[in-house]
């Protein structure tokens, strides 16, 4: 499993703040709108007092102009309302839009590199970071928007205290530094501890996917119970990490709640004794305490304060998906059919700082069937990678018709270069569908059939309750005849060059050999990659490669190489040199 992120990593930070600009700007006018609607409702808070006041003053002396300044407080009143009302549905509808574009540039980033970098983190991590590190990290614009303006009332209700009285606004401006340390003190602990409590919850959906991606393994081993016990350790940590920000976050409110009634306590006493004094009217008191009230306003600044720290912090996690590297692609298309000669020009492929493969030079004439053996852990499915460019080259080139690779179009590679894995993941809304999928232009009817039938697959699935038009989740598939449904994928799509990375290990002999045959006269593709462990395979193809280690050892046909021990050991061969030549 992927170890969590380190906190505090300021590249991650960096990319995580690049991400949310740019969703911000994604999304710019309805965050303008957000900020405007924001502003205004501050502005109109601001101007609630002053005139709540004067109306008041005017009242007690009886003044005719009385009742229109009471129709102005209920106008700012009302318009203070709908613009609050305004500011919540906006801020909903952009951080809708925000989640949306960060989830579709993490998604894109991950389907655009290369497989074995989106595979370095567990389904379970990649799931969270996508789902709900990617709707917290949505919440920032439109939290940004509001808690610069959320510093307005306070800000301006202190300055209007001012105005107001000098003396009321001493009063209020003496707990106002220890307000400010309480502020800053809140943003930096909880930031630390909120992408701690991130890192927890990441490690618990990583174990949770790997548990239920081996649930049969773990049924046979009758090992429930210690699997829900390992999935379940780091809870206890969860909860301490849970409860030390919300004791962060609770301290904080507690200690700002009971200093704004002190605050406002002084005002009014201050207020009083100047009203007392005959330097202050009844209104002029009752927006100084308005005012303050306002001033007080600083929980408001803490709730939007935690949710852009919140929200950075998961930005963190869903920005390092946007940080994979992209698998590069050229502008090239192929301007006529040719042979499909495939060419590994001094192939070196690095991994973690180690060199994985190294030194590979073949050529794969058009129409040839090669055989890529070798032990476990020789490189056989990173070469079948490397000559499909699912992967780059560290080092070295790989053409096609004497085209490099990396210099095709997306569309243009995968016309020409169809894959099928050991392992095959089926996409779409049948089965007939799945064997279509990826397909340029999508395959017919006639097309899958044929496919399926070249994969020995036709059979089975015309048993299906619905045939080739079955939902996949309603068709249950052997290992085998999952198998089968990825050879007929590919071959319904293969162009110049088919690449099979052990893509028969599944199927019984027979079967196996009916896949070699059509392979050879019913599949379309005019040159074949074949990763196998079976010596049959080898001795039907062409060519031989040998790898050891990363390297090729030895290319040539499969009876020659038969002839060395170390070859037949491939196979677990232990006879005579003649007896499994050909087996």
């Amino acid at each position: 499993m992927t170890p969590p992120d380190a906190p505090g990593d300021t590249a991650a930070a960096d990319t995580a703040d690049r991400a949310l600009k740019a969703a911000a700007r994604h999304s710019a006018g309805r965050t303008a709108a957000v900020a405007g609607c924001a502003l205004a409702a501050a502005c109109a808070a601001l101007a609630e007092p002053a005139l709540l006041g004067r109306a008041l003053d005017l009242l007690l002396r009886r003044d005719p102009s009385a009742t229109e300044w009471a129709l102005y407080c209920a106008a700012v009143i009302a318009a203070e309302v709908l613009l609050d009302a305004a500011t919540v549905r906006l801020t909903g509808s952009v951080d809708a839009r925000s989640t949306a574009w960060l989830r579709r540039r993490a998604l894109d980033a991950l389907l655009r590199t290369a497989p074995h970098h989106g595979a370095r983190r567990s389904p379970g991590d990649v799931s969270a970071r996508l789902t709900a590190h990617a709707a917290g990290a949505g919440t920032v614009p439109a939290a940004m928007a509001t808690a610069v303006t959320a510093l307005l009332p306070p800000l301006g209700g202190l300055v209007a205290l001012f105005l107001v009285d000098l003396w009321t606004g001493l009063a209020f401006l003496a707990g106002v530094p220890v307000l400010a340390l309480l502020l800053r003190t809140f943003a930096r602990a909880s930031g630390a501890s909120v992408g701690r409590y991130q890192q927890v919850q990441l490690a618990l959906a990583g174990r949770l996917a790997e548990a239920l991606a081996g649930a049969r393994t773990i049924a046979a081993a009758g090992t429930a119970g210690r699997e829900a016990a390992r999935i379940l350790a780091p809870l206890p940590e969860l909860g301490r990490e849970g409860r030390r920000m919300w004791r962060i976050y609770g301290g904080t409110m507690a200690r700002t709640s009971a200093l704004m009634p002190l605050l406002l306590y002084g005002v009014l006493c201050v207020g009083g004794l100047r009203l007392a004094a005959g330097a202050l009217g009844v209104g002029g008191l009752l927006a100084a305490v308005r005012y303050a009230g306002l001033a007080a306003g600083a929980g408001a600044v803490t709730a939007r304060l935690s949710a852009v720290v919140r929200g950075r912090a998961a930005a963190r996690r869903t920005a390092d998906l946007l940080g994979l590297p992209e698998l590069p692609q050229g502008t090239r298309e192929y301007a006529a059919p040719g042979p499909g000669t495939l060419e590994l020009r001094g192939v070196r492929v690095e991994r973690a700082g180690r060199t994985v493969l190294s030194g590979v030079d073949l050529r794969l004439p058009g129409g040839s069937t090669t055989a890529v053996v070798g032990r476990s852990g020789s490189g056989k499915s990173l070469l079948a990678a490397v000559a499909g460019r699912l992967t780059a080259c560290d080092g070295g080139q790989v053409l096609l018709d004497g085209t490099a690779l990396e210099e095709l179009t997306g569309p243009a590679l995968r016309r020409e270069v169809a894959h099928a894995f050991e392992r095959p993941a089926l996409f779409g809304d049948s089965v007939g569908a799945a064997i279509a999928f990826g397909t340029r232009p999508e395959a017919g009817a006639d097309a899958v059939r044929a496919a399926a039938r070249a994969a020995g697959a036709d059979a089975f699935v015309r048993r299906l309750p619905e045939g080739y038009r079955t939902p996949l989740d309603a068709a249950p598939l052997s290992g085998g005849e999952l198998q089968r449904l990825g050879l007929a994928r590919a071959f319904c799509g293969a162009g110049r060059v088919l690449v099979l990375d052990d893509a028969t290990s599944s199927l019984d002999t027979v079967t196996a050999r009916e896949v070699e045959h059509a392979l050879a006269h019913d599949v379309s593709a005019r040159t074949r990659l074949v990763v196998t462990h079976r010596a049959t395979t080898a001795a039907g193809a062409d060519l031989v490669v040998w790898l050891d280690d990363g390297r090729v050892r030895a290319t040539g046909e499969h009876a020659r190489l038969w002839q060395d021990p170390d070859y037949r050991a491939l196979f677990g061969w232990d006879g005579d040199t003649a007896g499994g030549a050909d087996r």
